[in-house]
């Protein structure tokens, strides 16, 4: 049994590991295994080629990569300057920034880890660019890009894709990240990503997969059983900043989590994936360090993690298994995505 708090470096915050509870008895609510039923094309899907979005455009007959603006955004470039002050102590500001969808691929039933690592290479090169792109806008303070995956974790049209938040404040996340990282390098003279890697290639129990210049580990500071984070060895502020060789060796890396990740329960497995960059407010960002979060709802096939009490009563994030357990279990997973597997057979 372990009672054990952990500090999480990046977030400024304690996690709690009390991995003898994923075993407790469990009378709750479950949910079923996912499994991938819907054709190449859906003809009223929003997002599949040659087809009407609730705007009323028609998307184009893509062959490739698809992006466009979001049609229900949650900033908008035009939001209103002026707005009505508040009462008292409450306080406001504008919500302004673009939204946007970038789908996958034309197949409306082929997930990113289904992708072959060309094509990971692809979209990465297509984040790379929309990073650049809205990052350079004067009015633009962080580009956030994520994706959600599985009904579980809200998923309104599951047409693989993911989303674009370009706005003008700096999400709360990355905000506190960038605190840490400034601070580290402030009182130790020392990176504070470059100390993570450090300790987790030392301990190496952690480490799910890795090459020359890009590594896929479990923290020791994990929230949810299957948390992992992708990125690259140097030090690196945005994915933009990528080398041609990085972002190669990065695509195989995230193809084989993803890999991982679905053959560990032979389902979709669902997941909220942030790419965490350094702001583009014109700050100073040299200690920076860009990676991949996966954050997995599921513990078990059908358990859901819920955050109940301790972490969103008491704010205090609570684990049920050992990271250094869930890394064992992703490294023994076969390097051919089941699917493909059972397709071979």
């Amino acid at each position: 049994m372990t009672w054990e708090q952990r500090w999480h470096p990046l977030r400024q915050e304690w996690v709690v590991v009390a991995a003898h509870r994923q075993d407790r008895p469990w009378h709750g609510e479950v949910v079923g295994p996912a499994r991938r039923t819907a054709p190449d094309y859906v003809p009223d899907c929003h997002f599949c080629p040659g087809n009407t979005r609730i705007s009323g455009l028609v998307n184009p007959h893509y062959t490739g990569i698809f992006v466009f603006d979001n049609d229900h955004p949650c900033v908008a470039p035009d939001a209103p300057l002026e707005l009505e002050t508040p009462p008292g102590i409450y306080r406001n500001r504008p919500a302004r920034g673009l939204a946007r969808v970038v789908c996958y691929s034309p197949r409306h039933n082929l997930d990113l880890a289904e992708l072959p690592p060309g094509e990971i290479e692809n979209l990465l090169g297509v984040w790379q660019e929309q990073y650049r792109e809205l990052g350079a806008r004067p009015d633009i303070a962080h580009v956030l890009i994520f994706e959600n995956k599985g009904e579980v974790v809200g998923v309104s049209n599951p047409h693989p894709h993911c989303q674009l938040y370009a706005t003008n404040f700096v999400s709360k996340i990355v905000e506190t990240e960038a605190r840490a990282f400034a601070e580290h390098l402030a009182g130790t003279g020392r990176l504070l990503f470059q100390d993570i890697l450090e300790a987790e290639q030392k301990d190496g129990r952690r480490i799910v997969c890795e090459n020359e210049t890009a590594i896929a580990f479990i923290p020791y500071f994990a929230r949810y059983g299957y948390e992992l984070l992708v990125a690259p060895k140097q030090p690196r502020p945005s994915l933009a900043a990528l080398t041609d060789r990085e972002l190669s060796d990065f695509a195989r890396v995230l193809k084989r989590v993803l890999i991982m990740f679905d053959n560990l329960w032979q389902m979709p497995f669902p997941y909220v994936m942030p790419l965490h960059q350094a702001p583009t407010d014109g700050g100073d960002y040299r200690a920076f360090h860009f990676h991949i979060e996966f954050h997995p709802p599921l513990r078990k096939p059908n358990l859901l993690k819920y955050l109940a009490g301790a972490e969103i009563g008491g704010g205090n994030y609570l684990l049920d298994m050992a990271p250094e357990e869930t890394a064992a279990e992703l490294r023994a997973q076969p390097e051919v995505h089941y699917l493909e597997a059972g397709a071979d057979g």
